[in-house]
């Protein structure tokens, strides 16, 4: 057996993720000579988390239903498009679906000139409201995406017999779509609301003040502002409860048997309003489409006025992305042949935060901890990513293990000639898209960068931010412009990369 089919890599593999979750929390935990009471301030930010946590992931599943239904039940040119178009949020950097939000809906967005045109009074995005509708933006896509692919497994044989039996729309539903849904949607909120539980860009630059901070970011300022670790540890334990009782409830509510399998035909559908449909499709599309154009028109002029520093950030941002991606992959693979997925959730319990403040401590005897901000951001977010990058590819590693290894030791082969002629021809697909998913998500990450880099070693984010503050809304613009298409030409270079003569 070679050793990559056996134990030795994803022993390794699992060992240095391990130490580098677990070492800094206890680095921070020993700074912070254990854990203290929460305060005042503390219980505040949990309320607030939940609150925003708990209303963003309704809002997000509650509008997901009936555009989920619409993409289900109809057919139409465009429609992979508007599908393929659910899942672009997801790696989206932050900062830029901010500034896209603030087109739209800021003071002096597209929005409030219209209601002052009407007469109307102004909407307010900063605070919860502002909170909100960021969450939403980033959420609503993939609690379609969860909920379509479970509208679509529903063998359409049960529609045909529903029409047959002459049953109404109404008891169409009852009958096939509601068990449906008491199964995905406490998953799919769940996932939304440990998303939003974790939520720090979007409270950074949206957030109204000490009545609208998260967790994560009581973390920050306890971190950056007072240095008071003990605090920072003791929020991140919260934050960690609250996260594992969420998935706790889901995996309890959650729960119930499918339909059973079908015939693999098409459902071909003929209940409910077409108009209806399309009008959800509309607004669907308008919420996120909208944004994103607005930053494409701002950032074009914004280009022009980037300067030194902004493309320097940018260059830091790509070596950031490229190092956190061979660094993820380098973990995921091993990992990923040996069920190791349990190892790679240490990196998103945690808040990144801490991860990086415990790095930060571990080094500070050695060296200047701000010089080693960049690399100290390429380990972070190598963790983040690392549950992503399991999920896409231990599927496929199991299905080659399982396949290949008799036939590998029959032939002697080599852990060089396995993982050359074997196993990586096999995981080019998986392997391309989670290294373009890791890519784009690293090159996007607002985190750990904004506690302690200082100007020469700022990623393209956090000059974003800087450019924010400094009320360049112009330069911010094309900054961010910037950002977005680093971010999606990082992640289809690599997803493209997979998949070019793959069946070669």
């Amino acid at each position: 057996m070679t050793i990559w089919q056996g134990r030795g890599p994803a022993l390794v593999a699992g060992l240095a993720v391990a130490a580098l979750t677990l070492g800094p929390v206890a680095a921070v935990l020993w700074r912070a000579e254990g854990l203290g009471a929460p305060g005042p301030a503390d219980w505040l930010a949990v309320r607030f988390t939940l609150m925003q946590a708990l209303l963003s992931a309704g809002l997000s599943v509650l509008l997901a239903i009936p555009v989920a239904r619409a993409l289900a039940r109809r057919r139409f040119r465009g429609r992979g498009a508007l599908v393929a178009l659910m899942g672009a949020p997801f790696i989206l950097p932050v900062i830029v679906a901010v500034l896209g939000l603030l087109s739209v809906f800021g003071r002096s967005g597209v929005l409030n000139d219209g209601l002052g045109l009407l007469g109307l009074p102004s909407v307010k995005i900063y605070g919860l409201q502002g909170v909100l509708v960021a969450h939403v933006f980033y959420n609503l896509p993939l609690a379609v995406r969860l909920l379509l692919q479970a509208w679509l497994a529903i063998p359409s044989e049960r529609f045909r017999l529903a029409a047959s039996l002459g049953l109404t729309p109404m008891a169409m539903f009852r009958t096939l779509e509601w068990p449906m849904l008491l199964r995905i949607v406490p998953g799919a909120f769940a996932v939304i609301f440990v998303i939003c539980l974790s939520s720090f860009a979007v409270a950074l630059a949206l957030g109204g003040g000490p009545r609208a901070t998260t967790v994560e970011l009581a973390i920050y300022q306890a971190v950056r502002f007072d240095f008071d670790l003990g605090r920072a540890a003791l929020l991140s334990v919260i934050q960690l409860v609250l996260a594992l009782c969420a998935g706790l409830v889901a995996l309890k509510l959650g729960t119930g048997a499918g339909f059973g399998a079908g015939l693999d035909r098409a459902q071909q559908r003929w209940d409910g309003s077409a108009v209806l449909d399309a009008a959800w499709l509309a607004l669907a599309a308008l919420f996120l489409m909208l944004p994103l154009g607005m930053v494409v028109l701002k950032g074009l002029p914004g280009l022009a006025l980037l300067g030194a520093g902004t493309w320097q950030a940018a260059g830091n941002s790509i070596a950031v992305a490229l190092a956190s991606t061979v660094l993820c992959i380098g973990w995921a693979l091993p990992l990923a042949t040996r069920r190791g997925e349990m190892i790679g959730i240490l990196g998103i319990a945690l808040s990144p935060l801490v991860l990086g403040t415990g790095l930060f401590l571990i080094v500070q005897p050695f060296v200047n901890p701000l010089s080693v901000a960049l690399p100290v951001t390429v380990l972070v977010n190598a963790l983040v990513s690392l549950p992503f990058a399991l999920r896409i590819l231990r599927p496929e590693a199991e299905a080659v293990r399982h396949d290949y290894a008799r036939l590998s030791q029959a032939l002697g082969l080599t852990p060089l000639a396995w993982l050359r002629l074997v196993l990586l021809p096999r995981l080019r697909r998986p392997l391309g898209f989670a290294a373009g998913l890791t890519a784009a998500l690293s090159m996007g990450d607002l985190g750990v960068i904004a506690l302690f880099a200082d100007p020469n070693r700022a990623t393209l984010p956090l000059q974003v931010y800087r450019l924010m503050g400094a009320y360049r809304m112009e330069a911010a613009s094309g900054a961010a412009l910037l950002l977005l298409v680093l971010s999606f030409g990082a992640f289809w270079i690599f997803d493209r990369g997979g998949r070019v003569n793959v069946d070669a």
